[in-house]
């Protein structure tokens, strides 16, 4: 393992995470040389500092190499409205739309997918854009048959529920945290080879890796899933900037960090985005490292991934006003 570790570290050339969105004291992101200064926004019902509004896109050298990503997790269910207002949303941002998990609920049958995800983020000008990811209650139903056949080969191949992708200069990494489905997420599980296989084969600057279960949350995970510690491991070792998951339905973001839970500047940045549409969670501990968080809150996250960096902001929807935006770099 350790040498399979080396010998990818070598192939990709990278030794660490340069993340430059700090937060002083006056709640303001320090901006990266990169991007364009960040201005203050508004905040409610909001645990933490201050956060900021992005204001202008962020530049690249080359335009072509620019993707935006969009999304959510803890999407649709029949007998509530928000996941309404967050597809209203998702229709107005062009880009690549992501999902986090637990997309129709309670149990990801075909009928909840057709009845209930359909008419919100099954739209066709979302879906047809959509790269989703799995989650827990997929799996309500047996071997997730309702997710897979669903969403079809955009879910990647039947079964694994795990697949990467190309978003401009970045690799897209989607996950699955359920590990007891699928042989597992430690080391010498099929989920763990594959990753390996494709950061070798596919080395790039800038790398995303998204799946359901939190590692790190100040929700109703309590500390996070520790089952997805080794991807977590293999990824930082390849240098990755950002990982996303849903889960908790509230939004979070932490500094970054190692898998044993320390500041580091070469760490991972992690986001918790629960907010598409299921009923909200409160916070139920104060996490360490985590920088900007909020409650019963609905929206989606923008990511702006640059061939040198990315820029982020968190957009709600209906009930409290909350924002965090800021801007990172890559390795």
């Amino acid at each position: 393992m350790l040498a399979r570790l080396t010998q990818l570290i070598l192939s990709i050339g990278v030794v660490g995470i340069a993340f430059v969105a700090g937060i002083v004291a006056a709640g303001v992101i320090n901006p990266s040389p990169f991007f364009p200064s960040p201005s203050a926004g508004p905040s409610a019902r909001f645990s933490g500092p201050a956060s900021t509004r992005l204001t202008s896109a962020m530049p690249s050298p080359d335009e072509s190499l620019t993707a935006v990503l969009v999304g959510a997790g803890d999407i649709a269910e029949c007998a509530r409205f928000e996941d309404e207002l967050t597809a209203d949303l998702i229709e107005t941002i062009p880009g690549i739309v992501f999902t986090l998990g637990d997309n129709a609920n309670p149990d990801g049958t075909l009928t909840e997918f057709e009845e209930c995800y359909g008419p919100t983020w099954g739209r066709p000008g979302i879906k047809e854009r959509t790269r989703p990811t799995i989650g827990d209650n997929e799996y309500n139903t047996s071997g997730a048959v309702g997710y897979f056949t669903y969403f079809g080969d955009a879910a990647g191949e039947p079964g694994t529920g795990y697949y990467a992708y190309d978003a401009g200069a970045w690799r897209i990494y989607v996950l699955n945290s359920e590990c007891r489905q699928v042989g597992g997420c430690g080391e010498g599980s099929p989920q763990e080879s594959w990753l390996l296989d494709d950061l070798a084969a596919e080395p790039r600057r800038c790398v995303l890796a998204m799946w359901h279960h939190p590692y790190f949350t100040s929700g109703r995970s309590f500390g996070g899933s520790s089952s997805t510690r080794n991807l977590w491991r293999i990824l930082q070792a390849a240098g990755a900037e950002l990982v996303l998951s849903g889960s908790d339905h509230h939004y979070e973001r932490f500094e970054p960090q190692t898998g044993a839970g320390d500041a580091d500047p070469d760490g991972i940045v992690q986001f918790v985005v629960g907010t598409g549409g299921s009923e909200g969670d409160d916070l139920r501990v104060d996490a360490p490292h985590s920088v900007a968080r909020a409650f019963d809150v609905f929206g989606v996250l923008r990511l702006e991934l640059g061939p040198r960096g990315y820029a982020f902001e968190f957009i709600s929807v209906a009930g409290p006003e909350f924002s965090d935006s800021g801007t990172g770099k890559c390795n």
